[in-house]
């Protein structure tokens, strides 16, 4: 069988939680049956923020979900935006700002422009081009 995986099956097959062991064992049968698991790169994004905003999981913690998942033998995502996200997160950044600029710039753009000043410094400290739009258009 081949799928794609949705934000609440991978949390489901991750997270242990009294409350779902049920949905926990479903989760975890799906995926081990799976052939093809495809996993969007806002899945991720979005697995990444309820893991810290709705588990309270660090920042190693969710970077090792991400990596244990994507290294599955079934598992097929963008996996320079992923390893990108990861690099953004471990730098004290965001997930989805890192795998957003990544797709960006092989989409064609070469600046990640945002009004998330933080996000803008944490970018350029990775080393991406980065900036605030009152930048540009100064």
């Amino acid at each position: 069988m081949k799928i794609t995986a949705d934000t609440n099956v991978l949390l489901r097959a991750v997270v242990e939680d009294d409350a779902v062991q049920a949905t926990m064992a479903q989760a975890q049968a799906l995926l081990l049956r799976a052939t093809v698991i495809a996993v969007p790169v806002p899945v991720f994004c979005e697995f990444a923020w309820v893991l810290q905003r709705g588990y309270g999981y660090g920042t190693s913690e969710i970077a090792g979900a991400i990596e244990a998942i994507a290294a599955i033998d079934a598992v097929v995502t963008d996996s320079p935006a992923v390893d990108a996200g990861l690099a953004a997160l471990r730098a004290g950044g965001d997930f989805a700002d890192g795998t957003i600029a990544a797709q960006g710039e092989r989409l064609g753009g070469t600046v990640f422009v945002s009004f998330d000043r933080g996000a803008v410094a944490r970018l350029q400290r990775h080393g991406t081009n980065a900036a605030d739009p009152s930048e540009l258009t100064a």
